[in-house]
């Protein structure tokens, strides 16, 4: 690089005395002669650089710290919960929260009731009702129901009230799964007309 810059001073320092007025006292022969016809190719290729030795870093200079920017807290957004409707047809709407919980729950009670009835007095699930089980049945559904509709006109969730082990999606399942066994037991027993226990 150094050669590259010398070679382009001494261009310029040429043109320079080239361009001095004969006045100046120095004649054409003092100068070298240039042909404006010669063209120098100049190829430079630098050298590639070489790497200090590194020191230990014992014997190293401390480097200066860079400026520690102190990052501003971002408070994390807080997501928006829907409010929950109150109104009696959103509650009993087909994809509302009342169906399916309040029979869900009415399937799980009904479903475990009578296996334990049936357990316990080997009657089958028939003679259960014939037996003075319907109002039994009523009223305990009705219980049931009230208990569960006063949470769901406030306004609270079943999802909101919703715990690692006692959550609402195993509710839902485990309602699902009595309301099949419920009538599906319901079945087995009319077919068969014995008690399934």
């Amino acid at each position: 690089m150094a050669t590259v810059a010398a070679m382009v001073a001494g261009v310029s320092a040429v043109r320079a005395l080239t361009s001095l007025p004969a006045s100046s006292g120095l004649s054409k022969s003092h100068l070298p002669s240039f042909s404006s016809r010669r063209v120098a190719i100049i190829r430079c290729q630098a050298e590639p650089e070489s790497k200090p030795p590194q020191a230990s870093p014992a014997a190293s200079t401390p480097k200066s710290a860079a400026p520690s920017v102190t990052p501003i807290p971002v408070e994390p957004a807080v997501p928006r919960v829907p409010k929950v409707s109150t109104k009696f047809q959103d509650i009993f709407a087909f994809s509302g929260p009342a169906p399916e919980t309040i029979n869900g729950r009415l399937a799980m009670l009904g479903f475990v009731g009578i296996l334990a009835l049936e357990i316990g007095t080997g009657n089958s699930f028939t003679t259960q009702l014939q037996t003075g089980g319907i109002s039994l049945a009523v009223l305990t559904a009705g219980l049931f129901t009230v208990a569960s509709l006063i949470p769901m006109f406030q306004g609270v969730t079943a999802e909101s009230k919703s715990k690692s082990f006692w959550s609402s999606d195993a509710e839902k399942l485990n309602g699902r799964v009595a309301m099949v066994g419920l009538i599906a037991l319901a079945i087995t027993e009319y077919v068969n007309g014995t008690p399934l226990v």
